[in-house]
């Protein structure tokens, strides 16, 4: 074990002397980079993460997760193994995009309302891009056509709620966490003591639980802020530094067995590293590409997420005893789904393609922050909505085939 901490150690090490002389070799380029890094956080990140930060702690100190916990545990844990507050927290996730969801899940398991397990099933299928940014930048920004939004929101939400599907086998014999079974009376009743009782444990006037919340959010914040400046700056100087060739040259090889374009590996390499940087360069890709393969492209980036939004999701749960291995892997599972979804899906999905949206707000690329403002409310709205209607309807689906399998003489 030691020598094996020692050999990890000795290869980090190795990383950081060869980043630091990377950026002492290319100056310009790691300044560059950084300024790009930074006007992404500022112009994308800062508004539409900030405000749910801020929101997802104060409905924790209120105890209006804890209400949405107890009012569907009965529909989340026999769909997906994760407790009701799970379902809260799925909707949070697609309608703030990454990192909310694990955000969220970290300060459930703080409050031990999820083990590990439940934790790592919650985490692995709620880190999902937001719709301001799917719509706003990729769609609008980058492809410049607001009418791919549907098929990418269909290939990259629908490939979230499979993987939550998949990962309900994920540690099949761990124990769940036990229901609260204290108070009688209907669901509702229940919900609202759960609501009550949180609040009172949580204790913290609504002044102290404002402040506490604005100075958590920042902190937050500004950690995310400096993860996809540090990796931007990483992306170019190694890739000045001819380091990623070798990288380069392995996409290449895969996107030809495919069947897609290697032009589209540059996008690729990209969005390994950061999201941003990957969507546009598949948004910007030479015209003479078939729209579908730079579009399957992006729905595998948005939904790996980049090494930038992983050392998120590792900071924000290093405190947990969450393990890294199933999230990876239930993201690189999701990219592939959600690429194959476009891919399959791209012919009879254009009958919903328009050439002019008539129910999406414009975006002004000339003023991002109150664009994003503006976009937030009516879509994350929206998407929240419908997170829970995919719980009731997949709890729908589950209790027929359940009512089915017991009549044709099922013991279960």
């Amino acid at each position: 074990m030691r020598k094996r901490n020692f050999t990890a150690a000795l290869l980090m090490a190795f990383v950081v002397v060869a980043i630091i002389l990377c950026l002492l070799a290319f100056p310009h380029d790691g300044l560059q980079a950084a300024l790009r890094g930074v006007s992404i956080w500022w112009d994308v990140l800062f508004p539409a993460l900030f405000p749910f930060f801020v929101i997802s702690e104060i409905m924790l100190g209120f105890g209006i997760v804890h209400f949405f916990g107890m009012l569907l545990d009965p529909m989340m844990r026999p769909v997906f193994r994760i407790p009701g507050i799970g379902g809260f927290v799925m909707a949070m996730g697609f309608a703030a995009g990454y990192p909310v969801g694990a955000k969220l899940t970290s300060q459930l398991w703080e409050q031990k309302l999820v083990n590990r397990e439940e934790g790592e099933r919650l985490v692995a299928f709620t880190t999902s891009s937001d719709p301001i940014f799917l719509i706003g930048a990729v769609s609008i920004g980058f492809f410049h056509d607001a009418s791919l939004a549907m098929i990418l929101a269909v290939a990259h939400y629908g490939g979230s709620v499979l993987i939550g599907l998949m990962m309900r086998f994920h540690g099949r014999k761990s124990l769940p966490t036990a229901q609260e079974t204290k108070s009688k009376g209907g669901v509702w009743k229940r919900a609202f003591e759960a609501m009550h009782s949180a609040r009172i444990n949580d204790g913290r006037s609504i002044g102290t639980l404002l402040s506490q919340s604005i100075l958590q959010s920042l902190s937050l914040i500004f950690v995310v802020g400096g993860l996809v400046v540090f990796f931007s700056v990483v992306l170019e100087v190694l890739t000045a530094a001819k380091v990623m060739n070798v990288i380069y040259l392995l996409i290449t090889s895969i996107l030809q067995i495919t069947g897609l374009p290697h032009e589209l590996s540059q996008a690729v390499m990209n969005g390994l590293f950061e999201v941003t940087l990957g969507a546009k360069a598949a948004g910007n890709a030479p015209a003479s590409l078939a729209l579908s393969s730079k579009v399957a492209i992006g729905a595998f980036i948005l939904s790996w997420g980049g090494m930038s939004v992983h050392a998120q999701i590792v900071s924000l749960l290093s405190h947990t005893n969450l393990r890294y291995l199933p999230f990876v892997t239930a993201r690189f599972i999701h990219a592939l789904l959600s690429a194959a979804i476009v891919l399959v899906f791209w012919e009879p999905m254009q009958i919903f393609r328009e050439t002019k949206s008539v129910f999406l707000p414009q975006y002004d690329s000339a003023s991002p922050v109150l664009s994003y403002l503006r976009l937030m409310l009516p879509i994350s709205g929206t998407v929240f909505l419908g997170a829970f209607s995919v719980i009731v309807g997949l709890f729908a689906a589950y209790s027929l085939l359940k009512l089915v399998y017991e009549k044709v003489g099922g013991t279960r």
